[in-house]
Order: structure tokens, then sequence, then C-alpha cells
């Protein structure tokens, strides 16, 4: 089977890599095209556009920034969807970017009229697990596609879950990081109460990690939070584009609109870039 991949950051990278190493034929493209170099060395071929891409595969993956990245990949000029498409009929095309449900929808219809058959599988998981090859991925789509897809999903990830039609899985990884976001905004506030009152962070981290509330993402982040750094795992903005479409999607909890304030203000500080973690710094002020 060969594989296309589009969008090549800093998930994308590590996740078309396992791929390569997986022993499949991957042809790839990225807008920014330094970012290919590294697949390349490692056997990809470069296609000219999505387009060529499509043309040269049998299954394509997408992993995009956002909403509108994604559509214009798939209508843009040279996109998915752009050409003829009477020889490409039945090839898969895989979303695995973060977007609102409406848009997986929106794809999924757009790409059965052309007679492609489309998958949304939005992942849980940052770099590290796309890297080990343990993301979390949410599918949503038709059954038979999931069966197609499951082989290179257990390359990508330690488990796939089948959640129903298009914009289910969409809506599952909305509310994960909804939840991702109440984590990472609590523990950097009852890390900064503490240290008000005399704790330590390192103290107050020992704490948390060994009890109750320890769990996988206190302990992710405890070096960054001690080392005051904040390289992007998951970067800030793109946790404020979740929570945004979150919202849209009829998020209308207690908490979710001061979250969205205190992540939107740390990004208009300048820490979009940083890791979600840097919500810390903004808090500091």
């Amino acid at each position: 089977m060969k594989i296309g991949w589009i969008g090549l950051g800093n998930m994308g990278i590590p996740m078309a890599t396992n791929l390569l190493k997986a022993g499949y034929s991957l042809t790839v493209y990225n807008r920014s095209r330094e970012k290919e170099k590294s697949l390349i060395d490692a056997g990809a071929i470069s296609a000219q556009n999505p387009a060529s891409v499509l043309a040269a595969s049998d299954m394509v993956f997408t992993m995009l920034s956002n909403d509108a990245a994604v559509k214009s990949v798939f209508e843009g000029p040279d996109g998915l969807l752009s050409s003829d498409l009477s020889n490409q009929q039945g090839k898969l095309l895989i979303d695995m970017s973060t977007v609102a449900p409406e848009t997986s929808r929106y794809l999924a219809s757009i790409t059965e009229k052309q007679g492609l058959e489309f998958l949304e599988a939005p992942v849980s998981g940052s770099v590290k697990p796309a890297q080990d090859g343990t993301l979390l991925i949410l599918i949503g789509g038709k059954t038979e596609n999931h069966e197609k897809a499951k082989p290179l999903f257990e390359i990508l990830g330690k488990m796939s879950i089948y959640l129903g039609g298009p914009g289910f899985g969409s809506s599952a990884k909305l509310a994960n990081n909804y939840l991702l976001g109440l984590h990472i905004q609590g523990l950097a506030e009852a890390i900064l109460f503490a240290k008000k009152n005399g704790i330590s962070p390192e103290n107050m981290l020992t704490i948390i990690n060994e009890g109750a509330l320890g769990n996988g993402l206190s302990k992710l982040k405890t070096n960054s939070i001690l080392q005051e750094q904040f390289p992007a795992a998951f970067a800030l903005k793109h946790l404020v584009k979740d929570l945004g479409l979150a919202k849209d999607a009829g998020l209308d909890s207690v908490l979710s609109t001061p979250l969205l304030n205190s992540f939107q203000q740390a990004s208009e500080q300048g820490l979009g870039e940083e890791d979600i973690m840097a919500i810390i710094k903004s808090l500091k002020k």
C-alpha cells in the first residue's frame, strides 16, 4: 500500500517517520518544503502539491494546524479534490487534525461526492507519544474505513477507538482538550498558590505527583515547571484554538469561558508558540 502524508509539523514528522520505519512507501507534501527534508533523507518522496500526493497514493493522511488549513488542502488550487478524480475512486482520505465537528462532516460530504472515502482520526497525545507510536486515535466515519486503516493506526498509536460517524471523533477530541486545559490551568494555579505561601515548586510537585492527584500529565510537565523552560510539546496557541472550537460546538459550562480567556490572554502576551504549561508564566503576572 502506498501512503501519502500532508502536514509535517511537530506531530506530523514523527508520525510519518513511524510509517516509513514500518516499511511503507511514503509520498509527502508540506507547504514549508524544508520540513520535508528529514523524511526525504529517510526514503520518502516529495510531491509538488496535495493533488500529486493523492495521485501517488492509495491512502492519504492530513495532519494540519487548523480548519482553514485542512479545507485549503482539500479544496484549494491543486488540492486533494481539485483535479479529475475519475481514476482515483475509492481512495481513503484520513484527517488527523483537530478541527470543528462541523468541518469533519463537511469534509466527509465533499469527499464522498467525488467518489472518495473519508475518515476523521484526531489524536490524544503530544510529540513524545507521536514519536513512540503511543497516541490514542479517535475515529469518526464508516466502520469499514476504520478497519481498512487499522494496520496503520496500530503503527501510529496504542489504540484507535471508533466513536461513530463524521464529527464524533472531533467532538471527543475537543472534550478531551477542554479537560486538558482545566488540568494545566489548575496545576499552574496550585503551584503559584503554594509558592505564595512559602511552599517550593519542588515540594508541591512531589506532593501532587506522589499523591492521588498525580497523573501522567503532571509528571510530564514537572521538569518544565522546575526549569521554567517550555518548549512546545503542544503549543499554547493550539489549545486556544481548540477551546474556541469547543465553545462554538456548544461548550457552555461554568469554567469554559474563564479558561478560554486565560489562555487567550497568555497567547496575546506572546506565549502562543510555547508549550501549554507556559500558562504559568502568564498567571505569574
